[in-house]
């Protein structure tokens, strides 16, 4: 690192910075500074993208429908997270609501995680963000961007649009679960 990477440790220390701020931010924040409405609207941008590159045999609709009801419950919880910001009392109820509402959303956020992980690629469990195995084709959703590559190799045109369909019912739950979490549904 010295002779090559970062000779005068100059990355080392704006990184530090950067990781230092976050983490003031988030001890100082009373709620968490998530924004579920920008979210939402790149989870429709990618399933526009997606939907342009895909076979029209291949439905998107509970993709879609999973992620207008994210869309509706993050403009739920960006209203209750404005009166929550408003209130600067810090009685025990408000107190209570701001962790509630914190909870929700680190919830919401796990609800992106599958368990198993990515197949090939167990280690990483994001299934909206992550490394897909060629970053041309898609640089989000990256099961259903390793599905896509594994379907141009694969055998025959049937067993290649289920394992794609496979992929977005996955990332439609993964959403739904989201959904679920920002509605305070914790099931």
């Amino acid at each position: 690192m010295a002779e090559y990477g970062d000779p005068f440790f100059k990355r080392h220390v704006a990184a530090t910075g950067i990781w230092g701020l976050l983490a003031l931010r988030l001890a100082d924040d009373s709620v968490l500074p998530f924004d579920y409405l920008s979210y939402a609207n790149e989870l429709r941008l990618y399933r526009d993208k997606l939907s342009s590159m895909l076979d029209h045999k291949i439905s998107l609709h509970p993709l879609t429908t999973s992620i207008e009801e994210f869309a509706s419950a993050a403009k739920e919880v960006d209203n209750e997270l404005k009166e929550l910001r408003l209130l600067e009392t810090a009685d025990q109820f408000v107190d209570m609501k701001r962790r509630a509402m914190n909870d929700r959303l680190m919830l919401a956020e796990k609800g992106f995680l599958d368990g198993d992980g990515l197949k090939g690629k167990q280690w990483f469990k994001h299934l909206v963000f992550g490394p897909p195995n060629d970053a041309e084709k898609l640089d989000f959703f990256p099961g259903i961007a390793d599905s896509m590559t594994r379907s141009s190799t694969g055998t025959n045109k049937k067993e290649r649009l289920a394992d794609i369909q496979h992929e977005i019912w996955k990332v439609t739950r993964a959403v739904q679960r989201a959904t679920s979490a920002l509605r305070g549904e914790f099931t």
